[in-house]
C-alpha cells in the first residue's frame, strides 16, 4: 500500500465509496444525498487543507483529508477526516492512512489533532482512534440521527501532536 497526495484523477476511485458511505448515512454528518460536485468541493482539499489516497495496485482503497480544525486564533490545531473502501476493510488501510495524517499535521506544526463528531456506534474507528492515542473528551448524547439505531452519542476525541 502507499499513501500520496490526492490528485484530480483520484476523484472517481474516491467518489466510487465515499458516496456509499456518505448514502449509508451512519458515520458522517453530512446530507446523504450530497451531490457529488459538492462532495468533490468537501473532501479534495486546497490549502491550507490537504487529501491524501492510500492505493493498491493503482486502485483507491482509502482516502484522508487534513485541514485546520478552526480558522484564526484555533488553527494550530488539526482535523481529518478518513474513508476506506468497504471492500478494503480489515486491511489496515484506515491505521496507515491515520498513522499518515497524524504525521504529516505533526510536520506541518499542528500541536494536536480533534475530531468533532466521531458517531459513537462507529466503534471500528473510536477503537482505532483510541490505539493512536486519542481521548474522548466528550460525548455530545443524542446528536446523531442514525438510520439504524435512531439517536446516538457524538465522540469529541483528541490527541496531542507535540511532547
Amino acid at each position: 500500500m502507499r499513501i500520496r497526495e490526492a490528485t484530480e484523477a483520484d476523484w472517481p476511485g474516491i467518489w466510487s465509496f465515499l458516496r456509499v458511505i456518505l448514502a449509508a448515512g451512519e458515520t458522517y454528518t453530512i446530507d446523504p444525498a450530497l451531490p457529488e460536485e459538492q462532495a468533490r468541493s468537501w473532501w479534495m482539499r486546497r490549502p491550507p487543507g490537504r487529501t491524501f489516497v492510500a492505493l493498491d495496485d493503482g486502485q483507491v482503497l482509502g482516502s484522508a483529508k487534513l485541514v485546520p480544525n478552526l480558522d484564526g486564533g484555533g488553527a494550530h490545531v488539526a482535523n481529518a477526516s478518513f474513508i476506506v473502501d468497504p471492500g478494503a476493510a480489515g486491511r489496515g488501510v484506515g491505521r496507515a492512512l491515520g498513522e499518515h495524517v497524524l504525521a504529516a499535521a505533526a510536520a506541518e506544526g499542528y500541536r494536536a489533532m480533534q475530531f468533532n463528531a466521531v458517531v459513537e456506534t462507529n466503534t471500528a474507528a473510536v477503537a482505532l482512534w483510541r490505539s493512536l492515542g486519542f481521548t474522548v473528551l466528550a460525548t455530545v448524547p443524542e446528536a446523531f440521527r442514525h438510520p439504524r439505531h435512531g439517536l446516538v452519542g457524538l465522540h469529541i476525541m483528541y490527541r496531542p501532536l507535540t511532547g
